[in-house]
């Protein structure tokens, strides 16, 4: 019996009225979205409750976003991430990239085009999720 997952967003950005007004539109499209505005509140958050998707502000004060998300990978790494800029640089995204984020939005970017991206993430980390679950499977019928 398969089970539908609904996918859970959290949007972090220091900018409290793009959290707020950005969060209310993906929530009129029937998801779930936790908001933080930084880093360390979003960590803090993780470690509460199950997030699949993290669309992920690059440039915040205290800890940026390339340092948000190593520490999400390191300790969430079944967690995909989206790197969002308004600033955007080749090297932020490149080493965003190779730091384990699953893609790239840069601001301003539409709910659509910020909603089909969490989608694509969150396919990949459900078929993720199977892979793991088969692979396990078959490691216990062969024991």
């Amino acid at each position: 019996m398969v089970t539908m997952v609904k996918m859970r967003l959290m949007l972090v950005d220091d900018e409290e009225r793009f959290l707020q007004t950005t969060g209310k539109m993906i929530r009129k499209k029937g998801y779930d979205v936790i908001t933080a505005v930084s880093g360390d509140e979003c960590l803090e958050k993780l470690k509460q409750k199950l997030v699949h998707v993290v669309i992920l502000d690059v440039k915040m004060p205290g800890m940026d976003g390339v340092e948000t998300l190593k520490k999400i990978k390191q300790h969430h790494p079944r967690i995909e991430v989206i790197m969002l800029t308004g600033h955007a640089t080749a090297d932020s995204a490149v080493e965003g990239l190779k730091s384990g984020a699953t893609d790239y939005l840069q601001k301003p970017t539409s709910i659509e085009d910020l909603i089909a991206k969490a989608e694509q993430a969150f396919a990949r980390h459900l078929e993720i999720e199977e892979k793991i679950r088969l692979a396990e499977a078959f490691k216990q019928s062969s024991i």
